[in-house]
């Protein structure tokens, strides 16, 4: 926990400190995925001193949202200033009021910027002329804006070729909590006592995104939270998945096919196969595929080598994974379907996609528990279709899902399992694991080190096949 309560977001807190204390004005840019807390870190570390302050407001009219603007500048001000009819107007007496302030520095907050910049406003040029026409006058000016929309704030703001080309004094991107910092929010913050396969549970479900988390409530057992948050009859969490895409894309319904696609085929697919089945062709695919992967609801990997034709997409975003997994077009569910849910074919199978997503995000401390953090290392994964090699003989193809290739030698062939204990190794599955490695060698004409290497909940139980295995990380390792 930071000196000011925080979970986590030290650096953060440092940067926005830093640029708040600096002798010149600055643009500070935040973004990351809906309710991760881009709002209430900024508030929380610089709120007290805000000289103005607003949020733009959901699919509202640019003259309503001007109006709003205008009206939170004169209760401010204790003025009453005419509406403006532009936004232009708009910034001008937002600066005329914080000119009468007569200090040295003025701090600015807009909070979901990308909502304000309705089509035909203007918006962006306006605020463009607002910053460029500040200047180095005095009082300087602190600038922090922020918004949910990722892709808006990429392109339309950090990425601006107009005019607030290199504006932008410093972006900061908030990143979901790690599972360290999820356990310390459910039991510092919401004193929930979970142990931490619970925490690891919570996670699968709700990624580490505080919003979600925060709704937790430590009077209920873990599978109870999930059905109040989720099957309820007033669940709060019910529509968050429509409007989660509703609120960052103009047109949703082509993410949320491309999204729905993917959680269909855990193993991902290539842009080929999500281009024929979703109906989206060239620079509208290549669009939609990168503000995925932007928001953090994606993945793009391949191994070296190989061409942007050969690339998979895979669904990464913890909650989405569970909301089409088991929620999206139910209309009838049992309110206590979480704690009624008894193993079954599609709960396994989530499971074990769910924790290896967990693993691809905490890849770090993976690399921590082997004792490379230091080495130069590139993280991918690997996959090949049925072949016949030179010989005649026929291989089926697999797939690894995470390599670690590394600089001294050495590759980590990491195998992810979910298992409510020791994970156990049979004779077929020693035999799967080897053959793996010898297609991967073969094909790959690799000359490195191949270490198999275990990630699981619980550890690897030793019996006479686990010695296949050269390196162990479990559940508690992911925990740094």
């Amino acid at each position: 926990m930071s000196s000011k309560g925080f979970i986590g977001r030290t650096s953060e807190i440092k940067i926005l400190e830093k640029y708040n204390d600096s002798s010149k004005s600055e643009f500070v840019a935040v973004y990351g995925r809906r309710r991760v807390g881009k709002t209430f870190l900024i508030r929380e570390v610089l709120g007290q001193q805000f000289d103005f302050e607003f949020s733009g407001l959901y699919e509202t009219p640019a003259k309503v949202q001007r109006e709003e603007f205008q009206n939170e500048i004169n209760r401010r001000s204790k003025r009453k200033t005419d509406m403006s009819t532009n936004w232009f107007e708009a910034f001008n007496n937002l600066r005329d009021y914080l000119l009468s302030l007569k200090k040295k520095k003025v701090v600015v907050f807009l909070d979901e910027l990308p909502w304000m910049d309705t089509p035909k406003s203007h918006f962006r040029t306006a605020l463009a002329s607002f910053w460029n026409g500040w200047g180095n006058r005095t009082p300087v000016l602190k600038l922090f804006v922020c918004g949910s929309a990722t892709t808006w704030m990429i392109d339309k703001l950090i990425g601006d070729r107009g005019g607030l080309y290199g504006r932008i004094s410093r972006p900061i991107y908030l990143a979901p909590f790690s599972l360290l910092e999820t356990e310390q929010f459910l039991n510092s913050v919401k004193r929930m006592n979970y142990g931490k396969k619970q925490v690891l549970d919570t996670y699968m479900i709700f990624g580490g995104i505080p919003y979600y988390l925060d709704m937790m409530d430590k009077e209920l057992p873990f599978s109870a939270n999930v059905d109040e948050l989720l099957f309820s009859s007033n669940a709060p969490l019910k529509n968050e998945y429509d409007f989660l895409f509703r609120s960052l894309f103009k047109d949703s319904g082509n993410y949320r096919r491309v999204i729905e696609l993917l959680s269909k085929k855990l193993s991902g697919h290539t842009r080929e196969q999500i281009s024929e089945e979703c109906k989206l062709t060239g620079g509208e695919l290549s669009k939609v595929l990168s503000n995925l992967s932007s928001c953090d609801f994606i993945r793009k990997y391949s191994s070296p080598g190989k061409k942007e034709r050969g690339q998979i997409y895979q669904l990464t975003d913890m909650f989405s994974l569970f909301y089409l997994r088991f929620m999206k077009d139910k209309t009838e569910l049992d309110e206590h379907y979480w704690t009624n849910m008894r193993e079954s074919g599609a709960k396994t199978a989530w499971s074990g996609y769910a924790f290896e997503q967990v693993c691809l995000h905490h890849i770090p401390q993976i690399r921590q528990k082997l004792g490379i953090s230091g080495i130069l290392s590139n993280a991918y994964a690997w996959s090949t279709k049925a072949y016949t090699d030179a010989d005649g003989n026929k291989w089926d193809g697999g797939q690894i899902d995470l390599i670690i290739d590394r600089s001294d030698g050495v590759m980590n062939l990491c195998e992810m399992k979910y298992s409510q204990d020791e994970f156990s190794i049979d004779k077929r599955y020693e035999a799967l694991i080897r053959t793996r490695m010898t297609m991967f060698r073969n094909l790959e004409k690799c000359r490195k080190d191949l270490r198999c290497t275990f990630v699981t909940v619980y550890g690897v139980k030793t019996n006479t096949h686990s010695g296949i295995v050269d390196d162990v990380v479990s559940m508690n390792d992911l925990f740094v």
